[in-house]
């Protein structure tokens, strides 16, 4: 009897201590349901770890990075996985900066982005660089709003590639042609393809990974433009290796946390600055939800198979993780 009381008391006392490591973390998820798969990778991870997470409901990137610094000195942890860097660096310096939030290593490195128009319109009209629509006869082709100029469905506001925008229009003299339309970029783009669903011409900018560009495939349905020249605010060199410019710095996607996990949880830092997901996967997942595979079941499967498929890969950065305590 003795003998079993020493025992249960030592699983007890072993318990007690593993839930002392467990901190109680909260994921914050964007609105973009393409950046479920790659916030829910971290999850489960965390959940390997012995962490208790819980998923937010959809916040737009404003609200995400406020909640963040709102809790800069929390004991608990409050995380988004799908912070764009560079332009989201306004929104990050808008709610305090480094001060408040942790921002690790890229996460998800290569992501381009840039102007796009329909291929049929583009190819008809020759159109090849954005300065093209400095032509008000070409502009008024992606007119939706009849003031006789092209609407272009731009960036989120508060994103930093407004500016990028913003500064190209005047740079190359588009303000008399072209209305860069601002506001929820999910709510325009989904304006902007039930007008290419009717035949008409459009004009946006966008990223990838994103289910846009799988659904609306380059070079066979739509035409990125180039600029004839780099300008970017910040004096950025756009010019890739090939040769082509198409005025944008290529992105990375990192974790973003408050700066309290820093010291608190140096295990969950740890994780959040070594793990590393392929824009490949990313892309290949949201054309399966592009393809009706858009149920959190199914984003669950999704995120176990890449688990098992990367076991190895998974396990070593858990170890690392852990020995950081």
């Amino acid at each position: 009897m003795i003998t079993k009381k020493i025992l249960l008391g030592g699983l007890l006392s072993l318990v007690l201590t593993s839930n002392l490591f467990a901190a109680k973390v909260t994921a914050l998820k964007t609105v973009l349901a393409e950046e479920s798969f790659q916030l829910q990778l971290i999850v489960e991870m965390l959940k390997k770890m012995g962490h208790n997470v819980e998923i937010s409901s959809d916040l737009e990137y404003a609200i995400t990075f406020q909640t963040i610094a709102d809790n800069a000195k929390s004991d608990d942890v409050y995380f988004m996985a799908a912070h764009w860097d560079p332009i989201q660096t306004n929104m990050i310096k808008g709610v305090g900066g480094t001060e408040k939030l942790a921002i690790f290593s890229e996460y998800i490195s290569n992501c381009a982005s840039g102007y796009v128009i329909d291929k049929k319109t583009a190819d008809k009209y020759n159109i090849k660089y954005i300065s093209d629509l400095k032509d008000p006869k070409i502009a008024k082709l992606f007119d939706s709003s009849g003031n006789g100029k092209a609407d272009l469905t731009g960036a989120s506001l508060g994103w930093e590639v407004a500016d990028t925008i913003n500064h190209q229009l005047d740079a190359f003299k588009l303000r008399d042609t072209i209305d860069h339309n601002q506001g929820a970029y999910s709510a325009m783009i989904s304006d902007t393809m039930a007008r290419y669903k009717t035949g008409k011409p459009i004009l946006f900018w966008t990223w990838t990974p994103y289910w846009v560009t799988g659904k609306l495939v380059p070079g066979k349905d739509i035409t990125f433009l180039q600029v004839t020249q780099s300008e970017h605010p910040k004096g950025i060199d756009t010019q890739i290796s090939n040769g082509a410019n198409y005025g944008f710095a290529i992105n990375s996607q990192k974790i973003v946390a408050n700066s309290s996990v820093l010291t608190k949880h140096q295990d969950i830092a740890k994780l959040f600055d070594i793990v590393k997901l392929s824009v490949n996967d990313v892309s290949g997942q949201n054309m399966l939800m592009r393809n009706g595979q858009k149920e959190p079941k199914d984003i669950k499967r999704h995120v176990q198979k890449w688990i098992q498929a990367n076991e190895t890969k998974v396990n070593s950065w858990i170890k690392e993780a852990q020995a950081a305590k």
